[in-house]
């Protein structure tokens, strides 16, 4: 069976905009917290459980979306088969600079799953230690996103199967035995930078280092000519929308605990509403490439 240039972009489209309704629907859909009742699993003892009803949670949610929800899911999955069509052409023109490349493999390190599970389980060390139930939590909801992360993104590389920008003639093409769509260290970065963020959200300067260094993983994948601008779009919403879900629905308050938790039951609420799209910039003009950052609230 053979495929003209222009089905194989329509389909690749279509996947790219149903990714994004699979993440960020269920981050939308995400439970309100609950308090915990005595005596309770531990999030640990339900680690392996949680997981897979994550993954229940995530591949169904397209299934359960709502008139409302074309208010996110239409710019972004517009943005998504936008750079999809323009993704060679971006991706020839970052591959004629190569002063970056160092620099951007330095930076993509804290992406990789080394770097980011190593983040998760210092987060859980130092609250085992420390008694200290945030970041304990923390460590754990981190390494379930992470999980989830895996999960979804390899599953969807091996549905894909798009070239990566090094791949000669056959680069940006579907269906062709590669792996670049999505970019695993965008949906990583994102899934526990999102999980941290939530967690500190009272800490205003560690929610933007963990958005910011998302940001700078997310873009060094371009810069460092290992994935186009879609791979790393699609990612980072994967990531944030997993992120998301996964805090909400495992989170656990406990009224009256004393680690800072009552005030995330006050305004529980509020930060639902809150929410952060972070789209990747390109001018060919003024050959630039950067990030742009809208945060409603």
């Amino acid at each position: 069976m053979s495929f003209t240039n222009r089905s194989i972009s329509l389909f690749s489209i279509s996947v790219s905009v149903f990714i994004l309704a699979v993440c960020l629907s269920a981050a939308a859909q995400t439970p309100s917290p609950t308090p915990v009742a005595s005596p309770t699993p531990t999030l640990e003892h339900d680690f392996f459980k949680n997981v897979l009803r994550d993954q229940k949670a995530i591949w169904t949610s397209p299934f359960h979306l709502h008139r409302r929800d074309a208010r996110w899911l239409a710019p972004i999955g517009l943005g998504a088969a936008a750079l999809i069509a323009t993704d060679r052409r971006t991706g020839d023109e970052i591959a004629e600079s190569t002063s970056q490349l160092n620099a951007s493999r330095i930076v993509s390190y804290a992406g990789s799953t080394y770097g980011v599970a190593a983040v998760a389980g210092a987060f859980y060390v130092a609250g085992r230690a420390g008694h200290n139930p945030r970041a304990r939590e923390t460590g754990v909801l981190g390494a379930e996103a992470l999980l989830d992360s895996a999960i979804v993104v390899n599953a969807l590389k091996e549905i894909t199967q798009r070239t990566r920008p090094s791949g000669g003639r056959s680069r940006g093409d579907f269906f062709n035995g590669g792996s670049s769509f999505p970019s695993g260290h965008s949906i990583e970065a994102w899934s526990l930078a999102t999980v941290i963020a939530n967690e500190y959200h009272d800490h205003l300067p560690v929610q933007i280092a963990a958005y910011g260094i998302a940001s700078a993983v997310s873009m060094s994948r371009f810069t460092g000519q290992k994935h186009y601008l879609s791979d790393v779009l699609v990612g980072s919403a994967m990531g944030y929308g997993i992120g998301r879900y996964v805090y909400g629905a495992h989170h656990r308050t406990k009224p009256g605990s004393g680690d800072g938790n009552e005030e995330e039951e006050a305004s529980a609420e509020s930060r639902t509403k809150r929410s952060l799209f972070v789209t990747p910039m390109y001018s060919r003009m003024a050959r630039a490439y950067g990030l742009s950052a809208t945060w409603s609230f």
